[in-house]
């Protein structure tokens, strides 16, 4: 497992789930912008079923992105990616476990706790 970073992409939520009570994330390429996660090694049962439970999502797997670890080595990558335009208030029960994966792994805490301001209750 490394922890690495998709560069020039954003954090989008073009899928809306009501019984989620809101949108599913998915990324998008964005100048000026960075998300976090780790890479792991699957074996090609795991990348499949990973690959279905992301359809059942909305997403599909795509080889476009290039990650890039903290030692700064690329990496070519499956990243999993929703074709839908739209951008939906995020699901804060999802979001949590986002959160909540985000810190297991050690993720730079400047983008946990960017992920934290999806999960809190607004201020009005």
């Amino acid at each position: 497992m490394r922890i690495a970073h998709l560069p020039e992409t954003r954090l989008s939520f073009p899928l809306y789930r009501p019984e989620l009570g809101g949108g599913l994330p998915s990324v998008t390429r964005e100048p000026g912008h960075t998300v976090w996660g780790a890479l792991f090694e699957v074996s090609d049962d795991e990348a499949a079923a990973i690959d279905a439970a992301e359809a059942a999502e909305g997403r599909a797997p795509t080889t476009e992105f290039r990650a890039v670890d903290r030692e700064g080595t690329t990496y070519r990558v499956v990243t999993h990616v929703a074709a839908a335009d739209g951008e939906y208030e995020p699901s804060r029960e999802y979001m949590a476990a986002v959160v909540t994966g985000s810190r297991r792994w050690q993720l730079p805490t400047g983008w946990i706790a960017g992920l934290e301001e999806y999960v809190e209750e607004p201020l009005i």
